[in-house]
């Protein structure tokens, strides 16, 4: 037995707040909302989900936003992605470099911590 993948990130939201959320990760990230399956739909929250990647938002009361612990995602682009999320009056923060990557932090509408990490290597 092994673990091979990770299937999904689950992070925290408040309650009737799903439209913030598809703004950010649908309208801004790029991610497609998805339908959750009906039997977990009166919980709240929504589900971003690509063909690699996927993250689901989960109602927490009372809500605490995850400040350190974050999803980092892959991107192409980098630099279109963070003026793109600039215009659209999110904080896009540095870091410490970290070798082989361009990177950068920004929060989701409930404060998420999300790292945003460009592969050098995928550069042209």
């Amino acid at each position: 037995m092994m673990i091979v993948a990770i299937d999904h990130v689950q992070l925290a939201m408040p309650a009737g707040e799903e439209a913030a959320a598809q703004a950010f990760y649908e309208g801004l990230l790029g991610l497609p909302r998805v339908p959750k399956p009906p039997h977990l739909e009166a919980r709240g929250g929504c589900w971003f989900e690509s063909n690699t990647v996927k993250i689901h938002l989960g109602v927490e009361d009372p809500f605490r936003p995850a400040r350190k612990a974050h999803p980092a995602l892959l991107v192409s682009d980098l630099a279109a992605l963070a003026e793109r999320l600039r215009a659209n009056g999110v904080a896009v923060r540095d870091d410490e470099p970290l070798e082989g990557y361009d990177r950068v932090y920004v929060d989701d509408p409930f404060g998420n911590r999300i790292e945003l990490m460009e592969p050098l290597e995928l550069r042209s």
